[in-house]
């Protein structure tokens, strides 16, 4: 383990547990709003430790951390619970199951399984940091700006979400662990670890995009060599076969990204479409909640609902409109300015990122990136820092996930969407931070991260910048007040609120 990645996983599990620690003082502090949200009642006992673990983690189940909580319980009973994948809570019930089965007379399943968040959570986010830094130095080709961007993670203002029992942590881990392989050219391992994603979160499906981006500026640059070193009917046979083997890829990567999200979808269809349960076989609490609330249960009684006839019967886009009415411009009410509000810095970062990027590579945009028409700059040898042309991919990434979480999704989920998929915000932070802050100056003599020495001239683990910059905090620039306050704010108010139901969804 490097200096660099053994200084971020230090401070990545630091800040993991002070987000346990001050989400149950936080619970317990504050009343819980009486919110609208999923509720169901337990039908189990309580065992000898439940009331201890549900004061200290009781507040990582709220909101959308239920639905997880119940599934991993119960499955999928009602309708509207194939919003949420099943890779998340099939890890936690695994963990409820196995590593803290000896804990099984003390505990009741639902304590297990609130165990197996912080402690799972916990292990994500760490797999999570160290996956994004080996990204980062993969394709920034700059060790600061690497170090800085992952320790930015660490106070990410999505962090609530990465703590409690959300799938964000999982997804992170997997995509940002699947683009290092693809970048690295392991494309078979980081088809299965994107493929896995889709498995925890359905906006997985868009990395196929890297799948089809990325193998082909390896194919454009193979055909740029032999277009050099080989004549006649050789080079022909060499071009072919790399388009043979670029389609091949592209095709097959695409498949298996997508057969967990096209398998879900089937398991769901056949779920309510040919149900094979009665009524009879649902314990009557949940089947009472599901009368009260309006939430479909299957039954092999009862016809069909509208959605299993139409040509393409997908669940999960029904779910999104009837429960959650989510769709194009939806959104757009004047009762909801204050989620745009609580959206905006995340929407500014990642506008700004790719205003930057377009207004210093106008020419690498255009092309799309694929070649370059300057023989002294290329891929194999990128200019280091945020403006290399590997970051153009994950700009268009960024913007696309952007446009769409703003025009076509609840807008306040926007900054765990896009924290918990992209690496841009975290790169045009770090960057902002570098060129504006002199503390940060690229200059060694003003670097508060430059690695120190004993008397012994043993090395020590760089100074953690971040925590050096806190307590200059008032005389640091305006760039650094702004970015480091939106990501300590955030933080904090996640924890205080998203614990208590109040609305930070």
């Amino acid at each position: 383990m490097t200096m660099d990645v053994r200084a971020v996983v230090e401070f990545a599990t630091v800040t993991r547990g002070l987000s346990l620690i001050l989400q149950a003082v936080l619970n317990a502090a504050i009343p819980d709003h009486d919110a609208d949200a999923f509720r169901p009642p337990r039908t189990d006992g309580y065992l000898y430790l439940d009331s201890a673990v549900e004061w200290l983690f009781g507040g990582l189940t709220h909101w959308d951390a239920e639905h997880f909580l119940f599934i991993a319980e119960r499955g999928y009973l009602y309708e509207h619970n194939f919003a949420f994948f099943p890779l998340f809570p099939v890890i936690l019930r695994g963990l409820a199951e196995t590593l803290l089965w000896p804990l099984s007379s003390w505990l009741s399943v639902r304590g297990r399984l609130l165990v197996a968040i912080a402690l799972g959570n916990s292990t994500l986010f760490l797999l999570s940091v160290v996956a994004l830094h080996a990204l980062s130095r993969a394709v920034l080709q700059d060790r600061r700006l690497a170090l800085l961007s992952s320790l930015l993670y660490c106070i990410t203002p999505a962090n609530v979400f990465m703590t409690a029992g959300y799938s964000e942590s999982l997804f992170a881990a997997l995509t940002f662990g699947g683009l290092f392989l693809l970048e690295k050219g392991f494309t078979f391992r980081a088809c299965l670890a994107l493929s896995i994603a889709t498995a925890a979160r359905s906006n997985g499906l868009v990395n196929i995009g890297f799948l089809l981006y990325l193998p082909s500026l390896h194919a454009i640059s193979q055909i740029r060599f032999y277009r050099v070193t080989t004549k006649g009917h050789t080079k022909v046979f060499h071009y072919i076969w790399v388009v043979i083997c670029l389609l091949l890829t592209s095709l097959l990567g695409t498949a298996v990204i997508a057969l967990p999200f096209c398998a879900f979808q089937y398991y769901g269809y056949r779920t309510f479409c040919t149900p094979s349960v009665s009524l009879e076989k649902i314990p009557p609490a949940l089947l009472s909640l599901g009368e009260r609330r309006g939430y479909r249960v299957p039954d092999e009684n009862s016809p069909p609902p509208l959605w299993c006839m139409r040509p393409l019967p997908l669940l999960y886009s029904h779910i999104q409109d009837v429960y959650w009415d989510v769709g194009f411009l939806r959104y757009f009410e004047l009762r909801q300015i204050p989620n745009f509000l609580l959206a905006l810095p995340m929407a500014t970062l990642g506008v700004m990122a790719a205003y930057a990027y377009f207004q210093a590579n106008p020419e690498l945009c255009l092309r799309l990136g694929l070649w370059e028409t300057d023989s002294n700059k290329g891929l194999d040898k990128p200019v280091p820092g945020f403006f290399n042309p590997r970051v153009f991919v994950y700009i268009v990434h960024s913007t696309v996930l952007l446009v769409f979480g703003t025009l076509c999704m609840h807008v306040q989920v926007l900054t765990r969407f896009m924290a918990s998929s992209s690496p841009v915000p975290f790169w045009i932070s770090a960057h902002l931070l570098l060129l504006n802050e002199p503390l940060l100056h690229r200059r060694k003599t003003s670097t508060p991260n430059i690695q120190t020495h004993s008397r012994n001239g043993c090395k020590h683990t760089p100074q953690n910048p971040i925590t050096a910059l806190l307590p200059h905090f008032q005389t640091c620039s305006p760039t650094t007040q702004s970015i480091l306050g939106y990501f300590l704010s955030y933080w904090l108010l996640g924890l205080a609120l998203h614990c208590n139901f109040l609305p930070w969804t």
